[in-house]
């Protein structure tokens, strides 16, 4: 490190909104010391951005926020599915769906499941525990200059409080700084994608007369699609507090001078149906939907994340849920570089892995902005059948690498299938089932985070535990070996008998390697002649040791 900086640090994070924050919780739960600098003074206040889906709450359960989320949540805990309707007054309206997980199919899945935190809610709850993990977290403070070398970043920031510089000498600098990235600008790094796809602006009102009307319909959001008043209306507590997203044309000349309160107010009064409701505009924001993904995920020691790499659609909230898996899977590769128990090669796979999982999900939210007819979105011919047609868990859960820290997977294969398959395949995110370990009940799921992992059948003569030990010995890597069964040598035993082995796709003598993000990374499906020498060479692929 430059012996001239200021302030040393292994990551420096730029930019503190959600996938900031979720960055320096994910590195602060691996033991990676960290840097962070937000330069506005505090959290976001604006409610947006708050469909968490059921993968980004399993990284939330495992790193030990899932219940401080949903206490933060449960004012809308109520609420499902998205109505469409002219107004709230008639009977005309239709619900594109009711349920988010009808039946209660997703258990079968996942120990989790969705969660409707708005992002206003869900920050302060990240900020509070990255702190408590150890992360120094600076808001008030902005990035100004950022040079790269061959071994780190010189980095300078500026407290906007009292104007003081500081010059900050990091390893790897990752940007989380949203969709016109200085810092990705400042590398040169360039856009796919068909760019500006709509405009909104978002408005905060109180009305109390508003619950009335809307009854018991509780809905995540309502599509108004009168002709004179379009727009999307969301609750904040389902009692006085909402919002409310207007169409904005600037392509048009119009300004966001022109949302006046008064225009606002009257805008909703005709959307909902009702032209003598109380409405108290409270705050407006505009935002930008766009369809764009970065050509690449970073330049040598800086990598991108969240907006910064990739803008959605909102329909689906695909967006902010990317960006905090984007984040995930960069925190356990940071580690394990950082640790000394992976080549630097590794990093190298997050672009590999995460740009095509970006570009597949922006073409299938854009697809849902139309499906949807989002008011305000015009798209064009064809918009409807882009990107992978499945249902939304596939997208949600079901997206795998077919490329990257992996070994055995088809390059072919599409980063989001057509349907939702997790049978433990490599680079597809390992299969949930529930175990007793000690007598505590844990998911598969929970095992996944410091470490790599090998799951492996109990009482058979195989080997794959004996060489996951003498493995993790010679290579200096925390691999963890877990037996699984019935048996007195398990250490995991399956729920009411369910079968591990045919979950994972493998015999009971086979073994399955898992990435501390949860993603399988090799598997063998029965015993080999020499166990050690096949997942020592696993191994050293998957962590880029070779």
């Amino acid at each position: 490190m430059n012996e001239e900086a200021d302030h040393k640090t292994p990551v420096l994070i730029v930019g503190g909104s959600l996938v900031g924050l979720s960055a320096s919780l994910f590195l602060g739960r691996l033991g990676v010391r960290h840097t962070l600098v937000e330069r506005h003074a505090g959290t976001s206040t604006h409610p947006r951005g708050r469909g968490n889906n059921v993968r980004t709450m399993e990284l939330f359960r495992v790193a030990g926020v899932e219940p401080g989320i949903r206490e933060a949540a449960s004012v809308l805990s109520g609420n499902h599915g998205i109505l469409q309707t002219p107004s709230l007054t008639g009977d005309e309206g239709r619900w594109l769906f009711q349920e988010i997980d009808p039946g209660g199919a997703l258990a079968r899945l996942s120990p989790s499941t969705w969660c409707l935190c708005s992002q206003n809610d869900l920050e302060p709850v990240l900020l509070e525990r990255a702190r408590a993990l150890g992360g120094d977290l600076r808001f008030s403070t902005e990035l100004m200059t950022f040079e790269p070398d061959s071994d780190g970043v010189t980095a300078v920031v500026r407290s906007r409080e009292t104007g003081e510089h500081t010059t900050v000498r990091a390893d790897y600098l990752v940007a989380a700084d949203g969709p016109r990235s200085p810092v990705r600008e400042s590398l040169g790094i360039g856009h796919s994608g068909p760019g500006e796809l709509f405009h909104n602006v978002s408005v905060t009102f109180r009305s109390r007369g508003l619950a009335d009307v809307v009854g018991d319909r509780r809905f995540v959001m309502c599509y108004l699609t009168g002709p004179d008043a379009d727009g999307a209306l969301l609750p904040v507590d389902n009692r006085e507090h909402w919002v409310f997203h207007m169409p904005w044309h600037p392509e048009r000349g119009e300004t966001l001078e022109e949302f006046t309160d008064e225009r606002c107010a009257e805008h909703i009064r005709r959307a909902v149906g009702v032209s003598g409701i109380d409405v108290e505009i409270t705050g407006r924001a505009p935002w930008h939907a766009a369809e764009r993904v970065a050509l690449r995920y970073g330049a040598g020691r800086v990598l991108l994340a969240g907006d910064s790499a990739h803008e959605m659609s909102p329909t689906g909230a695909f967006g902010s849920n990317t960006g905090i898996q984007d984040a995930h899977n960069l925190a356990w590769k940071l580690a394990a570089v950082l640790g000394d128990w992976a080549g630097p090669g590794l990093l190298e796979t997050y672009d590999a892995e995460r740009r095509p999982v970006a570009q597949a999900t922006a073409a299938r939210a854009s697809a849902r902005s139309a499906e949807h007819k989002h008011p305000g979105y015009t798209p064009a011919p064809g918009a409807e059948g882009r990107g992978p047609q499945g249902g939304i868990l596939a997208v949600a859960v079901g997206y795998r690498y077919p490329r990257g820290a992996v070994v055995g997977t088809d390059p072919r294969t599409p980063p989001v299938p057509g349907e939702l398959r997790l049978t433990g395949e490599p680079g597809s995110r390992a299969p949930h089932m529930w175990l007793s370990r000690a007598g505590e009940r844990i998911s598969t799921l929970d095992l996944y985070e410091r470490s790599p992992v090998l799951i492996t059948g109990a009482g058979t003569a195989a080997g794959w535990y004996e060489a996951a030990g003498r493995v993790a010995e010679k290579l200096s890597v925390p691999l963890t070996p877990y037996r699984i069964g019935a048996g007195t040598d398990a250490d995991l035993v399956p729920e009411d008998g369910a079968d591990w082995a045919r979950t994972h796709g493998t015999e009971p003598d086979g073994a399955v390697l898992v990435r501390p993000d949860g993603f399988v990374a090799w598997r063998s499906a029965g015993p080999v002649p020499d166990p050690e020498e096949v997942l020592r060479r696993a191994v050293s692929t998957v962590l880029a040791l070779d």
